[in-house]
């Protein structure tokens, strides 16, 4: 490779991101440099390295580089070294800041580079203020107070330079020593004027906004500290560099009384600790974590998921075992820096950090959970559930006074709360239970009464999920009924039992027998009640086995009115409009769901209405419709119902257009999921996520997105956590945090490496290569967009093809490699070749010709040829008007009429840019250009006069 490419790849990489991705390409350039032998070019290389290792996480490098750097400057000084003295001088502050944070480097040695920076900066006449700074910073690590307020006297008396750190940086350090010896007001006014200026260093504002936390937490600014959180938090957390200030953020949320926010940065941030960018970092980030877990285990001792690592299985760890772990590390780490140091500071100031606990007022910090959490963690959710999926616990809350006859037999008890539970009424059938075992036990009691208990227990097991343990007390009843010769109540058991098997593939037939055999008997024996509730239980049978027709069938043997049970008849009515709507027979299900929240409001029963209201929800077209129908269940839901007539009705007000409104559900509805240990709250953050997205706010949808990637990913469910990453990047996009976006979507590609995944892959890296595009990296961009060509044709779509080569050749040409771009149009010319020979051109086909002979012809327009570019452009026009792409057909005008100027062909290019102008709106962006074209059309058409007034009308700079 000659020396000029090398010098040209340096410069792509000096715009890639900092991080592994910078410095592996960092590293593979320098064994090129080396090999080509030039001095200057390994010198800069190195400079650049330096600065790369810093903020990319691997500051120990940084130490082999600069002092190569500085050996070679003083050893055989060259020019090109006095071009980058102020760069070498900045980085003596790197290193000094550097070394201090490992501890077996000893603490002379940092002493020595401080010595060496302090005689340069003298020797170059510059100022010492960063010197006295850095011997602050020693003083304040060593736990040297008096030496610590000493330097930091000297350093805010001695004037700045132009190797002061920044105007963010400085105040930083500031704050935080402000705000470590109580002094919180003044670092809080310290810092106003910074926040309110620009700031433009790689750290900031997020370092100085993680050093207020603190300060803004105590002196009662909790709105102030958790906008600080979170704008800093989302620009920290893709830096391996800042583990250090996430540990900040960890702590904060502890303190705050967010633990389970806390809990999840320890597990976003946790495989950081396999490779910290320093001891000192690790340090800091285990005893915060630490001190966050073992808060967080007082609550309800969690789990926290731990990534693979070399010799370690990923999965779940006790949040207590982690805790004591991170102490362990935090505490070994202190004893080695003070056995540098020669004091105790490290290891008392660690002890600090495990000390902590919440305190005060609770500070909601999550975008996500509206109040903190009082129960334990929650629930690994079942990948192969629906997003909402998960039920809830009816709170205490739900419960109402009962009153029992005083004296009431068992029969009369258990008959009692038999009736309860067909009425919905759940606290009745509870209190009649409980009364019967208080006052009866284990009596000696007929068999008849014992089987009934036996079924009522098995409800009961029912209502709790506890299936198996339904199916064995449904089982012991049937027995006990059967002994006792008591057919009816035994087929009534036989049929819920069945009902309970066919949830199981292995003992489906045997359920269906049951039911089956039961309902017959019951069409003897029973009467009309118990007929119809056996030929329901025959169609919830089927309907476990999704057999759908089947199932409207036994329905249709139902009594029509039940038996005069209207309870019983809303339950039918509910079943047949869910068997209707599998059945895709959507008009009749949204009748029966009517018809069940009719009788379910007329009795009274919010349990029924719900139901009704959620499947009518499902059914109905007009999501204002849905929204009502939502409403009314809110207002009467039992407290486990909640939960999913919240999700609904988000999902029912963002069809709406109300995205603002279901935010607020949405939030709800994860507030539940949390908060009842229920499943499925990763799902509905990313949901959640999207409608933050939808109204506009960028900054809280990041935050959610993340949170639900984490979850998703926790729960192996990797197509959704691909799905939300895709939205997470286009958020990212929208924040203007191009290089996590791009980091995401090349995470995407190599994710959808299979060849059934080639359309999705290629998407993913045209939008990589739009947004590389739209912030003027145009060669990467268009490596991006050849490779999503590339997947395209793998995939067998042409026109997508076509479409991301005509992008890579606008890419290679505003990078000014005209050759890449010539070959780029080469490319399209076969594609469109290939698609123009079809007989019907759809508008997409159309208006991808017109924009690929655009292309093409600027591509030429740039190689000096401008005849062949014309020649392109002939009748794109109005292929594009044909389609309505009126504003693109404008453009090619544009450029045709400034191809003729470079014709020499004015006559003909002043009335097509005379025309354009007169139809472009007045504020676009094409006005100046076409202006200005036009008015060089006068001028060589000697109209200097109508030139002059139509710069003036466009104030326009005749030179321009």
């Amino acid at each position: 490779m000659a020396d000029e490419d090398l010098w040209r790849v340096l410069r792509g990489i000096a715009d890639m991101p900092y991080g592994a991705g910078q410095i592996a390409a960092l590293e593979q350039l320098l064994r090129r440099v080396d090999a080509a032998d030039d001095r200057h070019l390994a010198f800069v290389t190195r400079m650049q390295a330096t600065t790369g290792y810093v903020y990319g996480g691997e500051p120990a490098k940084s130490f082999v580089t600069f002092s190569w750097c500085l050996s070679e400057f003083d050893r055989d000084p060259q020019p090109y070294h006095q071009r980058h003295l102020h760069q070498l001088l900045w980085h003596f502050k790197y290193m000094v800041s550097g070394l201090l944070k490992f501890p077996e480097v000893p603490l002379d040695r940092t002493y020595a580079v401080l010595d060496d920076m302090e005689q340069r900066y003298r020797a170059g006449g510059h100022s010492l203020q960063p010197v006295h700074k850095h011997r602050f910073r020693i003083a304040d690590h060593v736990g040297d107070t008096e030496a610590a307020a000493h330097w930091y006297r000297l350093w805010q008396t001695t004037p700045r330079d132009e190797l002061s750190d920044c105007a963010g940086c400085d105040p930083t350090s500031q704050v935080g020593y402000l705000a470590d010896t109580g002094r919180d007001a003044e670092a809080v006014t310290l810092a106003e004027p910074v926040l309110a200026g620009r700031l433009t260093c790689t750290e900031q504002p997020q370092a100085i906004l993680t050093a207020l936390l603190l300060p803004y937490l105590r002196t009662g600014r909790g709105e102030s500290a958790r906008d600080a959180h979170r704008e800093a938090y989302r620009r920290l957390r893709g830096n391996l560099a800042d583990l250090w200030d996430i540990g900040d953020h960890i702590e904060f949320c502890t303190l705050t009384g967010n633990e389970a926010r806390a809990v999840e940065l320890v597990e976003r941030h946790l495989d950081w600790l396999d490779r910290p960018p320093s001891p000192a970092a690790a340090m800091h980030f285990a005893a915060t974590a630490a001190a966050a877990l073992r808060q967080a285990g007082q609550v309800g001792a969690p789990t926290v998921y731990r990534r693979a690592a070399e010799g370690r299985p990923a999965g779940e760890v006790p949040a207590l075992a982690l805790a004591d772990e991170l102490a362990e590390t935090a505490t070994a780490l202190a004893t080695r820096f003070d056995a540098r140091n020669g004091s105790a500071h490290q290891s008392e100031w660690i002890a600090r950090r495990f000390a902590l606990r919440a305190s005060g007022e609770h500070l909601p910090l999550s975008a996500s959970v509206r109040r903190r959490p009082a129960g334990g963690p929650s629930i690994p959710h079942d990948p192969g559930a629906s997003p909402a999926a998960g039920r809830a616990r009816a709170g205490a809350g739900d419960e109402k006074a009962v009153t029992l006859p005083a004296d009431a037999g068992p029969d009369e008890l258990l008959t009692l709360a038999e009736e309860s539970w067909g009425r919905h009424d759940r606290a009745t059938f509870r209190a009649a239970l409980a009364a019967c075992d208080d006052r009866f036990g284990t009596d000696d009691l007929p068999p008849r009464t014992v089987a009934h208990r036996l079924a009522l227990r098995a409800a009961e097991r029912g209502d709790e999920d506890d299936i198996a343990g339904a199916i064995e007390m449904n089982r012991a009843a049937l027995s006990r009924y059967r002994e006792a010769a008591e057919e009816v109540p035994a087929q009534v058991v036989a049929g819920r039992l069945g009902v309970l098997l066919t949830r199981s593939d292995d003992d489906a037939e045997e359920g269906l027998a049951l039911v089956r055999a039961a309902a017959e008997v019951l069409d003897r024996l029973g009467d009309a009640r118990q007929r119809a509730a056996g030929h329901d239980r025959v169609a919830l049978a089927l309907l476990h086995r999704e057999r759908w027709a089947d199932a409207l069938a036994a329905l249709d043997r139902a009594p029509a009115d039940a038996g005069g049970d209207r309870h019983l008849a809303a339950r039918i009515a509910l079943h047949r409009a869910h068997l209707l709507e599998q059945s895709d027979r959507v008009d009749e299900a949204r009748a029966a769901a009517d018809e069940a929240r009719r009788i379910g409001r007329e009795l009274g029963v919010g349990e029924l209405v719900t139901a009704g209201c959620l499947t009518y929800v499902r059914t109905v077209d007009d999501p204002a419709d849905a929204v009502a129908a939502c409403d009314e269940a809110l207002g009467v839901a039992p407290a486990a119902a909640e939960l999913p007539v919240r999700v609904a009705r988000a999902r029912a007000l963002l069809s709406a257009g109300r995205a603002a409104d279901a935010v607020d559900d949405f939030v709800e509805a994860v507030t539940l999921c949390v908060e009842r240990g229920a499943e499925g709250d990763a799902f509905l953050r990313w949901e959640l996520a999207n409608a933050y997205r939808i109204v506009g706010r960028l900054g809280e949808a990041a935050e959610v997105a993340e949170e639900a990637v984490l979850g998703l990913d926790r729960l192996g469910a990797q197509a959704e956590a691909d799905r939300c990453r895709h939205l997470l990047a286009g958020v990212y996009a929208g924040l203007g945090e191009i290089d996590p976006a791009l980091a995401i979507l090349e995470r995407l590609a190599d994710n959808l490496d299979g060849p059934d995944n080639l359309p999705h892959r290629a998407q993913v890296l045209e939008e990589a290569g739009g947004i590389l595009y739209d912030a003027d990296r145009d060669a990467v961009a268009a490596e991006r967009f050849a490779a999503a060509a590339t997947a395209y044709r793998l995939a067998g779509l042409p026109l997508d093809e076509l479409r991301a080569r005509r992008r890579e050749a606008y890419a290679w040409f505003w990078s000014d490699d005209r050759p890449a771009a010539v070959r780029a149009i080469e490319l399209v010319d076969g594609l469109v070749a290939a698609l123009a020979g079809q007989p019907e051109q759809p508008p997409p086909v159309t208006y991808e010709l017109a924009m690929a002979a655009e292309a093409g012809a600027r591509v030429l327009t740039g190689e000096d040829r401008p005849d062949e570019a014309l020649a392109r452009l002939a009748g794109v026009p109005d292929r594009l008007r044909s389609i309505e792409a009126f504003g693109e057909a404008a453009q090619v005008e544009v450029l045709t009429g400034e191809l003729l100027l470079r014709l020499d062909r004015p006559a003909e290019a002043e009335p097509l840019l005379r025309r354009v102008l007169g139809g472009l709106p007045a504020d676009s962006r094409p006005v100046r250009q076409t202006a200005w074209l036009l008015a060089r059309a006068l001028d060589l058409l000697d109209r200097p006069e109508e030139a002059a007034a139509l710069r003036a009308e466009h104030d326009l700079d005749q030179d321009d």
